[in-house]
């Protein structure tokens, strides 16, 4: 895969995007279920539907409107959007209307097409997100019979690892789910799927709203401590805590866009403020989607509480150090278009940096990642450049794969 250029004598190496997304194929828990699961386990049915976004609040109506693929599990009758795989229609005729597995960009579902058009957009590997299951499984956890629903995180797993990934040659990498509802089963899910290379696990935001308990309450200790025993990322993709931000009601679908790095930034403080990163001391967490720019005036703002505040606060005790000095051995952010952050990335940390492409949804760079970040990037050096599109992305997952300079070294031979 060649290399493009940005500024004088810069390239883009080939991009590790470690924030994609993957439209479940329909056989996904039809073929791994039990047979006495197959007729309430997840399953692909069309549909007419009509579907509103307002005020940060998805809501659709079944029965009237066009032809729609549903998920059905168990109740739960769960359309998908047009936005969802975005890059199949121009950017005028992106409604959020109902969408086929016909009408889907194939790439979206599909191995083969999904790595030509990694190929086409400069992109050399991938980490993807669910989309029926949402962004940490938390639809599983929402279930009736939680038998099915442990039954289905692991078929989950099991086809990410061993079709998904496991025909793409290396280039698609594994992310799995937990059992959000029980931690012991969610630390043990961890274990299971690190035996076999997986090294990222999605998890909440804000578990919270998803009545789960806080990350301040100690309880996910347990899952905690298996992610930094095995190495694993704990992956934070925005909008994991079935709850968006918006200002009202009635506030439009774009107000919501420009404020998704909000979920991302709650999370942030509450991780820095929780003393989990003293007590895992080797653990890392990773934020999807929230962009970069907002984090200098974050990462200022909670030294000035955690110090000024420390008689009231309630973290002194808890966080012995100032909360931003835990932030570069323990976080990583990512970006897609972020002018403002790749302007502060001393203040950042350029070692927490990493790039995505957001493909199939309609925040996406593809097809023009490369010509995006050469954009953006031209003040920066050639060694910023590799660690921000390609080496960061390495070191955070572990991978087996050259460095951007081992690229260009190998196709110097």
């Amino acid at each position: 895969m060649a290399a493009s250029t940005a500024g004088p004598g810069i390239e883009i190496p080939p991009i590790i995007s470690v924030d994609d997304h993957v439209i479940e194929p329909p056989h996904v828990w039809q073929s791994r279920l039990p047979s006495r699961y197959v007729d309430i386990g997840p399953r692909v049915v069309t549909a007419p539907c009509e579907i509103s976004y307002v005020g940060g609040v998805f809501s659709w109506t079944e029965g009237t409107g066009r032809p729609t693929s549903y998920w059905y599990y168990e109740d739960l009758h769960y359309p998908m959007v047009r936005t969802h795989s975005a890059v199949a229609f121009p950017r005028d005729e992106l409604q959020m209307v109902g969408i086929t597995f016909e009408e889907m960009q194939p790439g979206a579902w599909q191995v083969a097409p999904r790595l030509g058009d990694m190929d086409i957009g400069h992109v050399d590997a991938s980490l993807c997100f669910p989309s029926f299951p949402r962004f940490c499984g938390q639809a599983f956890a929402e279930a009736s019979d939680m038998d099915l629903a442990l039954l289905c995180v692991q078929a989950y797993n099991d086809w990410m690892v061993e079709e998904w990934c496991g025909e793409s040659g290396g280039r698609l990498i594994p992310l799995c789910l937990i059992p959000l509802w029980d931690v012991e089963l969610a630390a043990a899910e961890v274990r299971r799927n690190a035996e076999r290379g997986v090294r990222a696990v999605c998890f909440s935001e804000i578990p919270p709203n998803l009545g789960l308990p806080s990350i301040h309450s100690g309880y996910w200790d347990p899952f905690f401590a298996a992610c930094e025993e095995t190495s694993t990322v704990v992956c934070m993709h925005i909008g994991s805590s079935s709850k968006m931000v918006s200002t009202s009601a009635d506030a439009p679908g774009a107000v919501g866009s420009a404020l998704v790095h909000s979920n991302a930034t709650y999370s942030l403080v509450d991780f820095l403020m929780s003393g989990v990163f003293v007590r895992f001391p080797s653990l890392k967490v990773a934020y999807s989607e929230g962009q970069m720019g907002w984090l200098p005036y974050i990462l200022d703002r909670v030294d000035v509480v955690w110090k000024e505040n420390a008689a009231w606060g309630g973290v002194a005790d808890k966080v012995p150090e100032p909360p931003s000095t835990y932030y570069r051995d323990h976080v990583f952010v990512c970006f897609f278009d972020d002018k403002v952050g790749l302007a502060n990335i001393d203040a950042i940390g350029l070692e927490t940096i990493t790039t995505e492409t957001d493909y199939p949804h309609s925040d996406s760079t593809w097809p023009h990642s490369k010509e995006l970040l050469a954009s953006q990037m031209g003040h920066l050096t050639q060694p910023e450049v590799d660690a921000i599109c390609r080496d960061n992305a390495i070191r955070m997952l572990g991978l087996d794969i050259p460095t951007a300079a081992e690229l260009r070294d190998q196709a110097a031979v």
